[in-house]
This record gives structure tokens, sequence and C-alpha cells, in this order.
């Protein structure tokens, strides 16, 4: 939970570790062929989609956009053609273990890139700039429409609901 007095940092910081927790929660005691089970068609959207898909935003905005640095995505070489971050395809090489492994390992570098900075620093983007807190506020909400996504995919699963 996170916190309920905290100052505006401890807040943000809270509910993007509170959403990150709750994605994890959601694969939690899964086979490798259940966190490959799609939502419902159309959609291919996977919970092992979602967390490779974490992992290249955790790595785009808090490395490239707010460190710079000059990082190759993790689950392929070009961008999605809709526009939006890469990872939600599988390959028959995908793995739950690899994809969480390297995900943790994203988060990992969050807090120092975070800590270093104050919210209203900005990092260059699409020829302006971007805040720390823009760019943590945007991440909340990036977890928060993942978690729904992996509400419903768990539900149809094994009929798990909640956190």
């Amino acid at each position: 939970m996170p916190p309920l007095n905290g100052d505006e940092r401890t807040t943000l910081v809270g509910w993007l570790d509170f959403y990150r927790a709750t994605l994890a929660a959601k694969c939690e005691g899964l086979t490798d062929e259940q966190v490959r089970i799609a939502s419902v068609e159309p959609s291919e959207i996977t919970l092992l989609g979602l967390v490779q898909h974490a992992a290249e935003v955790e790595r785009n905005w808090f490395r490239r956009v707010l460190t710079g640095e000059q990082l190759p995505p993790i689950f392929g070489s070009t961008p999605h053609p809709e526009g939006h971050d890469s990872g939600f395809e599988l390959s028959p090489e995908s793995s739950y273990r690899a994809a969480i492994t390297i995900w943790q390992d994203e988060i990992r570098h969050a807090p120092a890139n975070i800590a270093e900075r104050e919210l209203d620093d900005t990092s260059p983007f699409m020829q302006t700039e971007v805040t720390l807190r823009w760019i943590v506020v945007h991440m909340i909400a990036e977890y928060a429409r993942h978690c729904g996504h992996a509400d419903l995919i768990r539900e149809r699963i094994d009929g798990r609901t909640g956190v």
C-alpha cells in the first residue's frame, strides 16, 4: 500500500512500486504455458507480454529518456507498427523466468536514477523537455492500465481476482 500521508516524491514512488508489485502478483504461481494465454480475441495480450512490455517501458523512461543512455530494445529490434513500445509479442524462446529477471533488473535502475534528480528536473524528449514528475506519473498510469489487463487475463486463466 502506498503511503497515505507522504510527501509528493514518496507518494509517487509508492504508487509506482505498488503497481509494479501488483503486476508481479498477477503472474505468481502460473506456469510458462499459462502466462502465454491471451486475453480474448482479437487481443493477443498475455501476462508474459505485459511483463516484457513493462521491462521495455522501464528501460525507455528511466534509462533512455531520463538519463540519456543509448540502449537497444530488449525484446525486439524495431518499434511496434502501431506506435506503442515493444515487448508484447512472444517468440518461441520467450520464458517467464527470463522476462521477470530482465524486468526486475530494469526496475533496479529506477530508484538511483530518480533519487539523483528533483521532480522538476527535465530531460530532452521529442524536441522539448519532460520532467521527472511527468515520467513517474506516466509510469504509474502505464502500470495501472496494464494491471487492469492483467486482472482480466488472470481471471480468465484460473478465476483468481484481486491482488
